[in-house]
């Protein structure tokens, strides 16, 4: 008879959820635990079997994963995750763009519930309604978003913007721009709330610039706006609307940094490749996509009761070279007013 992952629990006397994430996302495993369950699923000869499993537990061996843009670079390093840790539990992963339409969300899920075990929702634009609807047609694990009662994977925003505040209040900027994303983005309402706390705490005036598609053009429609507003900083809401605005400032012969200093959020590759090198706050995007799937995992093998509600990850500030010391009066853009563009 086959050795199973419940052998391997017995036999290392921990539950089967650990066993799975034992092999699938060993650093999030106790050292000892994981070298424990490594030993005797070695001596006992244990191999995942998708077949075997499906026959005895009526499950396909399928994940679902739904997100908003797979062209957005910060992405494909969580779907990069989550692909990685579902195969070693030996899952595989179907994946659907919802190509930024939230209307589409909940007809996705819909269709991928007949195939799979659970859904991670990748940063989802779903009404709160609509999520605790996708809750019940299957197992559900949101990445980069909260909604009660729902399973989760968020990172601390409020603490990544207090980071990128104090840097840029640090250098002496005392009026700083956000030029927002989606305003059904719930990243971008959390930013938004973590901002503006960290702006009264360090005496900084905060000019929300109003909201933008969440990519390169959308970052270059802003620059204008950023412009006129009078700041000498502005904050992206994330690293794509920040390089399209690197190239609208460069177009109207702003230099950055010298005349204004330009934040990402997400640490996409090239916002390390491109010139100046942009200042952004790291989220742990591969990390992301692993923890979500342990928490799905868990979702499946445990009573869901015990299964933690909520994780979030730490974020941090990378300063490159898109922010430094504020500009004096003399050296800022002139003819510009405090009326920002909405």
């Amino acid at each position: 008879m086959a050795v199973t992952i419940r052998d391997v629990a017995k036999a290392a006397g921990v539950s089967a959820s650990t066993v799975s994430r034992a092999l699938s996302i060993p650093d999030m495993v106790d050292p000892e635990t994981r070298r424990r369950v490594t030993r005797v699923a070695e001596h006992l000869g244990y191999r995942p079997n998708r077949a075997a499993r499906g026959l005895s537990t009526g499950r396909t061996g399928n994940l679902g994963l739904i997100l908003p843009d797979l062209a957005n670079p910060f992405f494909p390093s969580v779907v990069k995750g989550i692909q990685l840790a579902a195969h070693q539990a030996d899952y595989q992963v179907f994946v659907a763009d919802s190509d930024e339409d939230a209307s589409t969300e909940l007809g996705l899920v819909r269709v991928l519930a007949k195939q799979v075990d659970g859904i991670i929702l990748c940063s989802p634009r779903m009404k709160p309604a609509e999520l605790r609807e996708a809750a019940t047609l299957a197992p559900v694990v949101l990445v980069n978003r909260k909604e009660r009662s729902i399973p989760s994977v968020s990172v601390d925003n409020v603490g990544g913007m207090r980071q990128i505040i104090e840097h840029l209040s640090a250098q002496g900027h005392r009026s700083v721009g956000y030029v927002g994303g989606p305003r059904s983005s719930w990243s971008n309402r959390e930013r938004v709330r973590g901002l503006r706390v960290a702006a009264n705490q360090n005496g900084v005036e905060l000019v929300e610039l109003g909201h933008f598609a969440p990519t390169f053009d959308g970052g270059t429609d802003a620059a204008e706006g950023a412009v006129i507003s009078g700041v000498s900083a502005v904050v992206a809401y994330n690293d794509l609307v920040a390089l399209g605005l690197l190239n609208g400032l460069r177009d109207r012969g702003v230099d950055v940094p010298g005349e204004m200093s330009v934040v990402g959020i997400d640490n996409i590759p090239m916002s390390a490749m491109v010139q100046p090198s942009l200042t952004t706050l790291d989220i742990p995007k591969d990390l992301a996509g692993r923890t979500s799937v342990d928490l799905l995992l868990r979702l499946l093998t445990e009573e869901s009761a015990h299964v933690a509600r909520a994780r979030e990850l730490a974020t941090e500030l990378l300063a490159r070279h898109t922010t430094a010391p504020a500009p004096t009066t003399s050296t800022r853009p002139t003819g510009r007013s405090r009326t920002p563009r909405l």
